[in-house]
């Protein structure tokens, strides 16, 4: 690689000599990986990890897609970017705004600053909630391209650099509640590296659909994959250096038998404080609904009518299932959170517990009376950081010293790599 004048919050990237792909497998918990290496089915993955570079790395707290896929596109913690869940409580309105609008991104991204320098950029989400945010800033008449496989029905030109998307792919779009979204995104990328100006860097970011149906073991976790790992080596050959990574774990929310483990936290807060007195947002909530029905390990608290944050922490932190509670500062400071969008109390869940509203306003029925397997707190932070070739002298080291973040990923792959 040579050195190219790209630079973003602190790291100084080099235009790649050779394609580089990173994958960000949603909801790719550690143990799917385990279970699929002793199932036999990801050789390529294996290998990467045998003879690349592997480790566990730390996720973005909440441990929520869209905070973690904006951190590993700025290389930066949501303190800098700004994006800290998919919803946060307006103080000056009352309103819940959502956090998807790019106007609310507060860095430029890894995509547009190393497009800025030369290189060219294909950048492919499964979830079209992320693809502004994404592109922010990305030049698509360049020959850069942005998309989802959600909506890549309705690419253009103009605002996506391609259209005629499911031509070019051979496949019809995907159902957004399959796992057929995710693989889209993979045998997308395939085709635009087997073209004859196949792109520089390669951003492919897959949905968790299966993590939150399907525990590690089962076989069409398994044979998922199975199918990503066959991709995964097909980057490689033609001629990718190909990071691995994710955005978050994934941990099971039931009980013995079967009984989820929700704390319904509004309406305990309505029966101790009195209703319209506090407000608990669920910062996971999205279109997809049917894969955790709103509910995570992590939520906000906002108090009114002189209810004093402190007397709110008091009331949560001895409750069943409640691993930590922070008030606003606190949890600012210690998850690298932007403070101005932050609640005046947040409260994560242990591993097997998560936490809503009121009970009336999660619908459940989309959950088809599957176990609840959701994520947001510590407990799914680890994620797997793979790359397919071995690290340099100085980034084996840098390994070796500190606690490697997802969002390191771009640095590893681009500079890192021999």
């Amino acid at each position: 690689m040579t050195p190219a004048p790209a630079e973003l919050n602190g790291v100084a990237y080099r235009l790649p000599e050779r394609p580089v792909a990173v994958v960000c497998i949603d909801g790719g918990d550690q143990s799917y990986l385990t279970a699929a290496a002793e199932a036999g089915v990801i050789p390529n993955t294996e290998r990467f990890m045998r003879e690349g570079f592997s480790a566990i790395a730390h996720c973005v707290v909440p441990s929520f897609t869209c905070p973690n896929n904006i951190s590993i596109a700025t290389g930066a913690p949501p303190k800098v970017h700004g994006i800290a869940g998919n919803f946060y409580l307006d103080r000056a309105t009352g309103e819940a705004v959502v956090m998807t609008g790019p106007e609310l991104l507060r860095s430029r991204t890894i995509f547009d600053v190393i497009a800025s320098a030369g290189a060219k950029m294909l950048v492919i989400t499964a979830k079209d909630k992320l693809r502004k945010q994404l592109g922010k800033g990305l030049d698509v008449s360049a020959g850069n391209v942005c998309f989802s496989s959600q909506c890549a029905d309705a690419c253009t030109l103009a605002e996506h650099g391609i259209d005629n998307v499911l031509e070019l792919v051979g496949q019809p779009l995907p159902d957004m509640y399959s796992e057929d979204l995710s693989l889209f995104v993979i045998d997308a990328g395939i085709k635009f590296l087997e073209s004859e100006a196949p792109p520089s860097l390669l951003y492919l970011s897959l949905t968790d659909f299966v993590q939150h149906k399907y525990a590690p073991e089962h076989p069409k976790a398994l044979a998922f994959y199975k199918a990503l790992d066959e991709r995964f080596g097909r980057l490689e050959e033609l001629g990718a250096i190909v990071g691995l990574i994710a955005d978050h774990g994934m941990k099971d929310k039931c009980n013995a038998d079967g009984e989820y483990n929700i704390i319904f936290l509004q309406d305990l807060l309505d029966e101790r404080f009195g209703k319209d007195t506090t407000r608990v947002i669920c910062p996971i909530t999205d279109a997809f609904t049917g894969h955790h029905g709103a509910l995570g390990g992590f939520v906000r608290v906002h108090c009114f009518k002189g209810v004093k944050t402190e007397e709110v922490i008091a009331f949560i932190r001895p409750m069943n299932g409640i691993e930590a509670v922070f008030d606003r500062e606190q949890a600012a400071g210690t998850l690298e959170l932007p403070y101005d969008t932050e609640a005046d109390a947040v409260l994560i869940s242990q591993e097997n517990f998560c936490v809503g509203a009121a009970q009336a306003d999660h619908d459940l029925a989309g959950l088809h009376g599957n176990r609840l397997r959701t994520h947001g707190g510590f407990s799914e932070q680890d994620v797997p950081f793979i790359l397919s070739r071995p690290l340099n002298e100085a980034y084996a080291k840098r390994a070796g010293v500190q606690q490697l973040r997802n969002y390191h990923i771009f640095d590893f792959a681009v500079n890192g790599t021999i």
